[in-house]
């Protein structure tokens, strides 16, 4: 891996936890965050490409994993996996993965619909498969109230993905050199 390669890695590491320094907004009902971490999960992806963007998810992951306050909230040690986001942060991985690689399937003439569908299929529907069983399994609430409980959350999501998508395409007609290697990647 090129120094380049590992220099955007942790660059979007840093996006991301830079975003989860808004402050989150929570939803009583469900008690799970509104941040703006996700749309730095489906930047990574959209613009480093599925390995990259993956990768910059996982350096994130283990330094949170590691103790370091980066998550939304300030949270970050090993208690986040008994939280109720559990499934969300780590549906991240996936996330980048799935938004990348339909990322690069329409490099380089990259346009915004492609590059929206791209975020929301990782973004959105990866992330909520991930997500809602996680809410499940560690508080206790059924499938299908969890699922219900997430409808509240979806508007703000495609919101995220819309600004994701517009940087994403921005990037490739400003940039293309960094599609390129997104998709050698």
């Amino acid at each position: 891996m090129a120094t380049r390669d590992l220099v955007l890695i942790a660059l979007f590491a840093a996006v991301i936890a830079v975003l989860g320094a808004f402050p989150p907004l929570t939803l009583p009902a469900i008690g799970v965050p509104i941040t703006a971490q996700s749309m730095g999960v489906m930047l990574a992806g959209g613009l480093l490409g599925a390995r990259r963007g993956t990768l910059a998810v996982l350096l994130l992951i283990v330094l949170v994993l590691a103790g370091l306050p980066l998550l939304s909230g300030g949270r970050g040690g090993l208690a986040v996996l008994a939280g109720p986001t559990v499934g969300f942060f780590l549906g991240w991985l996936p996330a980048a993965f799935v938004t990348g690689a339909l990322t690069e399937r329409f490099l380089p003439q990259l346009t915004f619909v492609p590059a929206f569908l791209a975020a929301v299929a990782g973004g959105v529907v990866v992330l909520y498969a991930c997500g809602i069983p996680g809410i499940t399994l560690v508080a206790g609430v059924p499938l299908d109230k969890a699922a219900m409980g997430s409808l509240a959350f979806i508007p703000g999501d495609l919101v995220k993905a819309g600004v994701a998508a517009a940087i994403a395409v921005a990037v490739a007609r400003s940039y293309p050199l960094a599609g390129a290697d997104a998709r050698r990647a």
